[in-house]
Formats: C-alpha cells, sequence, structure tokens
C-alpha cells in the first residue's frame, strides 16, 4: 500500500518523537543527578577511591583509663557498614565494662601516635575501611604492633580498600581481598576449627553454621606462616561474586593469627551484618580474641606483660 501520509506530516512526527526523546533524556538525566546527589558520599567511598579525611588533632583520652586498655577504632574512608559499626562498639564497650578493662572508642587517626597508643594494650579496628591515616600515623601504628601491641581487625579491616598501605596488606593480613559472595550476597555456611588449641578459639564448637557475606583472598594466607584459626566449608555455600567469578579458594581461611615483632595480630572476616555480634559463637570468639590480643591467655609471640607495649 502506498505511503499516504503528506511530507509535512512526516517531518511532525518525527519532531514529535525527538521533543519526547529529549523530556525523558532529561528526566533520565534529573533521576541520575538526584541519585548521584543523594548517594553521594557513598559513591565518593566505593567508586571514586574513598574519602581522603586526616585528623591531625587527637582526642582527649579518659584521665582514669583502666589498665589492660582497648582502643575500638571504626574510621571508615571507604565503605562504611551503617549497622555492624555501632553493633561491634556495643560488644566491645560491655565487654570492657565487664571485664574490668579501660575502653575508648574513636574515629579520629590523630589518636595514632606514640604517646596516645602507649596507653592502650590492643588496637581493635572495627570495619575500618579505606586509607584512615597520614604516613606518621601509620608509622606510629606499626611501631605500636612491633614493639608488642595487640590487634583485632574485623571483616573490613581485611578488605581491599587498604590496598596502598604495603606494610599492612603483605605483613600484618598476609592475603588480598579479592570478593565477597553476590549470589546471593549474604549465605550460611559451615566454619570449623583449624587450631583449636589456640586461646581466641577456645569454648567454640569444632563446627557451627554462620550467616554471612562470605569474603574470598587471593591465596590462602597459610603459606605466609599464619595460625589458621577458623576455615570455610566452600561446599555448603554459593562461593560466587560479580558475574558469577569462581571465588573458590580450596584452602579457604576465615580467621587467623600472626606475630609481627613483639605483637600479637588476629583478623576475622565475619562480621559484615549487626546479627554477627549477636549470635553466640561470635560474642565468646571476639572476647577470646580480644584477651588474647590484650595477652591474658597464651605465650604466643614472646612479649611484654599488659603493663603496655614496650614496657
Amino acid at each position: 500500500m502506498a505511503n499516504t501520509m503528506p511530507r509535512t506530516g512526516k517531518k511532525r512526527f518525527f519532531i514529535r518523537v525527538l521533543k519526547i526523546f529529549g523530556w525523558l533524556s532529561l528526566i533520565l538525566l534529573l533521576v541520575v543527578a538526584v541519585f548521584a546527589w543523594v548517594n553521594r558520599d557513598l559513591i565518593q567511598r566505593v567508586m571514586l577511591g574513598g574519602l581522603k579525611v586526616y585528623e591531625t588533632t587527637p582526642p582527649s583520652l579518659p584521665a582514669d583509663l583502666k589498665r589492660p586498655a582497648i582502643l575500638v577504632f571504626s574510621k571508615t574512608n571507604g565503605f562504611r557498614h551503617e549497622d555492624a559499626i555501632p553493633a561491634a562498639n556495643v560488644l566491645f564497650q560491655q565487654m570492657a565494662v565487664k571485664n574490668g578493662w579501660g575502653y575508648f572508642q574513636t574515629e579520629n587517626g590523630a589518636t595514632f601516635n606514640p604517646a596516645m597508643l602507649e596507653q592502650f594494650d590492643a588496637v581493635i579496628f572495627n570495619n575500618t575501611s579505606g586509607d584512615v591515616f597520614t604516613l606518621d600515623q601509620r608509622a606510629a601504628f606499626e611501631s605500636y604492633i612491633k614493639s608488642g601491641g595487640g590487634f583485632v581487625g574485623i571483616h573490613a579491616a581485611g578488605d581491599d580498600s587498604h590496598a596502598d598501605w604495603s606494610w599492612y596488606m603483605t605483613e600484618l593480613l598476609g592475603t588480598t581481598f579479592t570478593q565477597h559472595t553476590l549470589n546471593p550476597q549474604f549465605q550460611t555456611a559451615t566454619v570449623s576449627l583449624d587450631k583449636p588449641d589456640h586461646p581466641a578459639v577456645q569454648g567454640l564448637p569444632s563446627s557451627w553454621e554462620h550467616f554471612e557475606e562470605w569474603y574470598s583472598f587471593d591465596r590462602s594466607p597459610r603459606s605466609t606462616g599464619v595460625d589458621v584459626l577458623i576455615t570455610v566449608d566452600e561446599a555448603t555455600y554459593t562461593p560466587e561474586g560479580f558475574l558469577g567469578a569462581d571465588l573458590r579458594m580450596g584452602d579457604h581461611p576465615i580467621v587467623w593469627s600472626r606475630c609481627i615483632g613483639k605483637g600479637r595480630v588476629l583478623y576475622s572476616a565475619f562480621g559484615h551484618a549487626a546479627a554477627a555480634f549477636e549470635n553466640a559463637q561470635q560474642k565468646q570468639f571476639l572476647l577470646n580474641a580480644t584477651r588474647w590480643a590484650l595477652r591474658l591467655d597464651g605465650n604466643e609471640c614472646d612479649a611484654p606483660s599488659v603493663a603496655g607495649p614496650g614496657k
């Protein structure tokens, strides 16, 4: 059938289509702009290299800080675990009160100077993420660990947002985060003790189920000489990441400890969600881990007593 639409009619039709397309494009751009503005903090943290916030004025410590004392540090220049951080902070505060320990929680990186770190027997990195320290603050923390300070790192303390700090990645952690599960993101899996005689895992069952966002790493840290304390059974969950990436490691440690100089270091990949700090096994484990970092249990690392690092 012959095309009977006049040429002027076709022109008006295409102009109308272009106008509609233009308005839809404008609306889409506005939606994207609003989304970007509302989520600008998250976008900067995750997609644009993280925040660049560095404190230079330290906070005031309590005058009556008891010993042994723990410093709970939850600064995030990278992705922020909004639910897990406050839940863990409450747990550590309750733990300190119940056991008569000194406790100080901060997100001020300037706390990491030699004089202040001397007031603490262990430091907890509570989902600390991103590049959080100046070079001097990094050096103070490294010296603190090597001279006998304790360290417990939780979940995001072992992700790839710390990649620019070579000592932290290669010596303290001993492995590099690759991805976490995404199919689905949170899954229940079976974990088991790898070194049941270690003080940090006393009172825990030989195996149990845990609901978590499961981290994978480029290699098992076992090869770097760490004591692997807990592993996850990859046959009990789906170890797939972005676009179906295979996250299987074979040997898949999830908690390990090591000595650095005289310092005691323990890292745990548990702890993405608030619920991770509410179950009995996690509470027992974190109490054990903190006691070990404080040198209240075990004889690893041949270091000074709880009088303080280097004393």
